[in-house]
């Protein structure tokens, strides 16, 4: 092994990185003690030590006390070629940083099985059967104590109707805002693209709102007769609906007798400054509240629930009972007994702290290592957006980050319409567990600066035929 005399820690790690990626040092085989190996190269101890932690950061290799360093045991992700996507039929990176999930491994089993078995050692049988297509009295009586007193909304229990997430909760709507005079309806131009395809499979027609650093610019909407609206998080720029939009939103309901959609599918996520009640409170005749457990507890409960005025709520509830009859009793009860014995609460406090550490992990990562990158919308929720700077494309950083393993989504593709911002990464920080949480943060930050790099290298139209080109 022939190591640069300049850059002797650096040559290192790139030749084990290579033989790690390549195959020669297969998973799980013990590397000789920094002391041994340092001795074979003749190089200093603390070289060899410093490269095994950066490849274990990186998580190429492994580390534990009393057996050594190995190479991971899962194996290495072989990489893409620089600057290329992934064909569809290749195999998913290893880690992910895409935004919309929670770290699904921090889900309070024990707690979850504790309140089940007591859920349903106490229901009467007929909890059991063919039940109420709004949800379960028990459970909507508890919802509406708890986003009373947690999110500031109006409700009372015979408005909510309990549905399998937000999918089926908008789908629902759609299904009966035509009979009620909605064929136009307005979302925010940065969003997924996952509620626009089913409001034009029911045949609703999408107008779209602007979005800035007060959130969805709501004039003008021209003819739409309701509006989708993240107001306490935008989704995915981060933005929180304005005081003066929120009054605006409300006052144009009640006078046209417009209908709001309001998905606070983070709402219990804050770190930076108090939380932002729910827009429902401001117009509770005009506003149909959307929330779910799929951020706070894991998406696949299939548990959200609609609060609804009351000219729509019998129309959804009978949408619901043609759909699927009800959302699953046991997830209901279980639920009930999490939420009514503070579990959830504890649940929630926990996640959120942990959530915060780890956002805050992010931000100092890309400080040190990309300084050029802009993170905004980090004040509340599971996702940060990180603008790049000039001479950097989406696109490219995408593609090296897969190369290394890490998916990532650019802001590009969550726009609804022209993309219009600059440059961005929308990071997920909550998904990958904490065991992989620094390895993906260090190749994420990795593969910025080799887009960082090659920008410089393009900038200055250095000519790579004269030699090799130390970066």
């Amino acid at each position: 092994m022939e190591l640069p005399g300049h850059r002797v820690r650096a040559g290192l790690e790139a030749a084990l990185r290579e033989a790690v990626q390549s195959g020669r040092l297969a998973p799980g085989t013990r590397l000789p003690s920094s002391r041994a190996l340092g001795a074979d190269l003749g190089i200093a101890r603390n070289t060899v030590a410093e490269a095994y932690a950066q490849l274990v950061a990186e998580g190429w290799l492994t580390a534990r006390q009393g057996s050594g360093t190995r190479v991971a045991g899962t194996g290495a992700v072989s990489p893409a070629p620089a600057g290329t996507l992934l064909s569809p039929g290749a195999r998913e990176p290893r880690y992910s940083l895409r935004a919309g999930s929670p770290d699904v491994s921090g889900f309070p089993r024990a707690g979850w099985l504790a309140a089940a078995r007591k859920a349903l050692s106490a229901a009467p049988s007929q909890a059991l059967g063919y039940g109420d297509p709004r949800g379960l009295p028990e459970l909507r009586t508890a919802l509406a104590a708890y986003l009373a007193r947690a999110r500031g909304v109006r409700a009372s229990p015979d408005r909510i109707v309990v549905c399998s997430g937000f999918t089926q909760g908008l789908a629902l709507l759609c299904q009966v805002l035509p009979d009620h005079g909605v064929t136009r309806i307005a979302v925010e131009e940065y969003g997924r693209p996952g509620p626009i395809e089913g409001l034009a499979g029911s045949g609703l027609t999408a107008v779209m709102l602007g979005v800035d650093d007060g959130g969805a610019v709501l004039d003008p909407a021209p003819g739409a007769e309701a509006m989708l609206l993240t107001p306490a998080h935008q989704f995915p720029l981060g933005s929180v609906l304005s005081p003066r939009r929120r009054a605006d939103a409300a006052r144009w309901a009640a006078a046209s007798g417009g209908l709001i959609v309001e998905d606070d599918y983070d709402g219990e996520f804050r770190y930076d400054r108090q939380p932002v009640g729910a827009l429902q409170a401001l117009a509770p005749e005009h506003v149909v509240y959307a929330g779910t457990v799929s951020k706070t507890l894991a998406p696949g409960l299939r548990l959200g629930w609609l609060v609804l005025p009351a000219r729509l709520a019998g129309d959804v509830a009978s949408a619901k009972a043609r759909a699927d009859a009800h959302t699953s009793g046991f997830e209901q009860l279980t639920f009930t007994e999490f939420l009514t014995s503070g579990a959830y609460d504890r649940h929630i406090r926990r996640a959120r702290l942990a959530y915060r550490r780890r956002r805050d992990r992010l931000v100092d990562a890309l400080a040190r290592h990309a300084p050029g990158v802009r993170v905004t919308g980090i004040a509340a929720g599971l996702h940060a957006v990180a603008e790049l700077p000039p001479g950097q494309r989406e696109d490219q950083v995408v593609a090296r980050a897969a190369a290394r393993g890490v998916a990532i989504e650019g802001l590009g593709g969550y726009a609804l319409r022209a993309h219009t911002r600059g440059p961005a990464l929308v990071i997920g920080y909550a998904a990958p567990p904490e065991h992989a949480y620094t390895s993906a943060l260090a190749r994420l930050t990795a593969a910025l600066g080799d887009t960082a790099r090659m920008a410089h290298v393009l900038s200055t139209r250095v000519d790579l035929t004269h030699g090799p080109l130390a970066l």
